[in-house]
């Protein structure tokens, strides 16, 4: 875990600021221990106060994800999350609420958290479209109408795929069946991380009312 956040370029965007913006210098920055201080020049979108507060909690906060999550690469993608946070919400904390650390560690766990449940989500939804696709009659059913049962459920998984927007169904297919992480996707297609983890909530939504009549009636 030894990603670096650059001092000039914000872990969300890529975009530079318009007009220059108010900065700290390196020494400044390497005084000052008030952590509030730093959430002040985040705020005002100091990308070096950002830097300085990452390179001073990235480690702590990664291995509390990794705790929780037991994935080096979903750990590091919390990490950057919560950071992205910090940067947009940072003109929002309040120090007469808690200490600066235990805010980031309370955004990590919760993150970390929500990220678990999702990963549990989308293992059992992948779980019964694969064993609905892939079901076949036990040899001890040979009656017409359950093979029709059978038939009409498989048919219904792949139609529920195929009418899928191609950009959901290909991140739902390279997440499930080649196993590809959402940072790993990200890379492979091209598309921002936000913009993988959306599709594929919409994807697994949609797909889970098509699929609902199915099991209703199975």
């Amino acid at each position: 875990m030894d990603e670096q956040l650059q001092p000039h370029a914000s872990p969300c965007s890529s975009d530079s600021p318009s007009s220059p913006l108010p900065r700290v210098s390196g020494s400044e920055m390497a005084q000052a221990s008030n952590e509030p201080a730093l959430l002040t020049q985040i705020a005002l979108a100091d990308q070096s106060a950002l830097s300085a507060l990452y390179d001073r909690y990235h480690r702590l906060l990664y291995a509390l994800a990794f705790k929780i999550l037991r994935s080096p690469t979903e750990a590091e993608e919390v990490v950057l999350d919560v950071f992205c946070q910090v940067w947009r919400t940072a003109a929002s904390y309040n120090a007469a609420r808690g200490r600066v650390d235990a805010w980031l560690f309370t955004l990590t766990r919760s993150r970390s958290l929500d990220r678990l449940r999702v990963l549990a989500r989308i293992k059992r939804t992948a779980t019964a479209v694969e064993d609905a696709a892939t079901v076949e009659p036990p040899a001890q059913i040979a009656g017409p109408e359950e093979d029709a049962i059978l038939s009409e459920r498989r048919a219904g998984v792949l139609a529920a795929l195929d009418h899928l927007p191609k950009e959901q169904r290909e991140v739902l297919e390279l997440a499930y069946y080649q196993g590809l992480t959402h940072v790993e996707i990200a890379a492979q297609t091209g598309q921002a991380l936000g913009t993988v983890k959306t599709r594929i909530r919409l994807g697994l939504s949609k797909l889970r009312e098509s699929l609902r009549p199915i099991w209703a009636n199975g």
